[in-house]
């Protein structure tokens, strides 16, 4: 029997295979979901994330795709449409981070669009192609649809040394208004997390740095976050709990945000 049969929520995590997304794709195992991730390596973090799923009673499945190919968006979300009947939430979490950091002086063009093509132009595209296609059907499940894209802290704290990075993700709180705004009507909540200082091997390249800057007090919460909190913001978005909400953003960031006096 199908999740679609079993009346079980079904998830896509874009980037799901580990660090951020596979804090999310936890999250929704743990809360019923059936979970598709999508990454662009099938390796042995894949299918310990997956294992993971499956422990907490929930169907994982896995579609290799590169989501900065906008030609194979259809293949993506077809593929994981068929995993488990349908799709209801689509999580835009794949990004990555500059190769080098450095001086914005000396940003390259292809830097530059290789963070625009990965961290923008891809979630741009696919939540435009999954919108067109949940509009085009009716919903095959009692489950409310929405699209949540993870964003940053960098949307609001500079980042010098990756420039290139802060444009990229500072673009995606007005690409989840518009699309929100878009749907609304059609009942498609659409929203925005932004992490603060994450503990993945992304942010592992500059533990020693953050780790001293938290512990002088840098966030209201004196510790790293986890991909865990990022995880159950996700799925609290989705619930429906937040169903008169258009277009928000929120900060899982233990207060780095917040100015002080």
């Amino acid at each position: 029997m199908n999740a679609k049969a079993q009346g079980r929520a079904r998830a896509l995590v874009t980037g799901g295979r580990r660090g951020i997304g596979r804090g999310i794709a936890y999250a929704f195992a743990e809360r019923g979901y059936d979970v598709v991730i999508n990454d662009l390596v099938d390796d042995d973090a894949t299918r310990e994330t997956l294992s993971g799923i499956a422990e907490r009673g929930a169907k994982g499945a896995f579609v290799q795709a590169d989501v900065a190919d906008l030609d194979g968006h259809a293949r993506l979300l077809a593929t994981a449409h068929a995993a488990f009947g349908g799709i209801d939430v689509l999580v835009n979490n794949a990004g990555v981070s500059v190769r080098q950091r450095g001086d914005i002086l000396e940003v390259t063009p292809e830097s530059f669009d290789r963070l625009i093509g990965i961290n923008l132009r891809a979630p741009f595209f696919l939540t435009q192609a999954i919108a067109r296609s949940w509009l085009a059907e009716p919903a095959s499940s009692p489950h409310r649809r929405s699209i949540i894209t993870i964003s940053s802290a960098n949307v609001e704290v500079l980042g010098l040394n990756r420039a290139e990075y802060c444009l990229a993700k500072t673009a995606l709180p007005m690409m989840t208004k518009l699309f929100a705004v878009r749907l609304a009507e059609s009942d498609i909540g659409v929203f925005e997390i932004r992490p603060g200082i994450i503990r993945t091997d992304m942010t592992a390249v500059a533990k020693d740095r953050y780790d001293k800057l938290i512990e002088e007090g840098l966030t209201p919460i004196r510790r790293w976050g986890e991909p865990s909190d990022v995880g159950r913001a996700a799925v609290a978005l989705a619930s429906g709990a937040f169903a008169f909400c258009v277009g928000e953003a929120i900060h899982v960031d233990g207060g780095l945000t917040l100015q002080q006096l």
